[in-house]
């Protein structure tokens, strides 16, 4: 299992502060950064979190997936890795 967690069906509302402050609550968080949209500046509705190890990335998860965050019931698991795109 990674560090690293996959948080989904995020309001428009949470920011990386907010979403920090949820987690640390199970674990030290490294990072939290809810990703927006280029043009729009607007969150996308997701969000990718780092924990400090696993136990508490695996713990985290299941404290906090499906549970309501800003009036949404977010989805939260292991982040899968990005496959990688070879240039042809």
């Amino acid at each position: 299992m990674s560090n690293k967690i996959y948080v989904g069906n995020l309001s428009y509302d949470t920011t990386d502060s907010s979403l920090s402050e949820l987690f640390s609550a199970h674990g030290e968080v490294v990072s939290a950064k809810v990703i927006v949209d280029r043009d729009t500046n607007r969150s996308k509705g997701f969000a990718f979190v780092e924990m400090t190890n696993k136990n508490e990335a695996k713990a985290a998860i299941e404290a906090l997936n499906g549970n309501e965050v800003d009036g949404r019931n977010i989805k939260v698991n292991e982040a899968a890795d990005k496959p990688r795109r070879d240039n042809y």
